[in-house]
């Protein structure tokens, strides 16, 4: 019986995605260094967060990745490298892979966003061809990978989501808060959305304060300096 899969931080399920991604979109340069993969974790197009992970850090993630196998580190050359070993350890195709490598890097995605975003990992014939693979994720024996967040206000479809970075916990004004459990120390992508929403409402409030002091100065012939 496979063992549970712990909570994996951002930088650890942004590693798997940019291996899972890599192996599809630069063949020749795959399993990657750990230049090319700390690269990959920063890059700025395709990403949501961007982040800036050092060296050490993705070394890190990677050796935290390799004590549950999902990561193969090969010797040759110069360098080290490595390659992603998420098909054996969790039991899913390559399909199921694009998905999920797709929402590590991603954030979470409509079914249609995520066969668009694919494309270059695998060619989904329809939506529904994505959708019967995120239930099948959803609904794995071994534990869901996937979930379907509730529909936003204002949006036609549902966006999903992974879950290795744990179950996210709902919440009024913000569809994806936080993942509960959170490693100590690590930011997931629902608390920089909740932080970003908190951050906007703050700065409205501000502006509205703002706009008293002002009618409170004319009120009372205050000059600002």
């Amino acid at each position: 019986m496979p063992t549970p899969l712990p909570v994996f931080s951002l930088l650890e399920t942004r590693v798997l995605g940019v291996l899972a991604e890599k192996q599809r979109t630069v063949p020749d340069s795959y399993p990657l260094t750990l230049n090319l993969l700390v690269t990959g974790c920063n890059q700025k197009s395709s990403r949501d967060p961007v982040i800036e992970a050092t060296e050490s850090e993705v070394q890190g993630a990677l050796d935290s990745l390799r004590s549950h196998t999902l990561i193969i580190e090969t010797s040759g050359g110069r360098a080290a490298h490595y390659a992603h070993n998420i098909e054996r350890v969790l039991y899913i195709p390559t399909q199921s892979t694009a998905l999920l490598a797709m929402l590590m890097l991603r954030g979470p995605q409509t079914a249609g966003e995520l066969r668009i975003n694919c494309e270059r990992l695998h060619k989904f014939a329809d939506i529904s061809s994505v959708e019967a693979f995120l239930v099948e994720l959803s609904e794995r024996a071994d534990g869901a990978l996937v979930m379907e967040l509730p529909r936003q206000p204002g949006s036609r479809e549902n966006r999903w989501t992974h879950l290795l970075s744990g179950t996210p916990v709902m919440d009024e004004s913000v569809a994806v808060r936080a993942f509960s459990p959170v490693p100590p120390g690590d930011v997931t992508v629902g608390e920089i959305a909740a932080l970003k929403a908190n951050v906007a409402k703050l700065e409205a409030e501000v502006n509205e304060l703002r706009g008293l002091i002002t009618k409170l100065y004319e009120e009372l012939g205050i000059v600002k300096s």
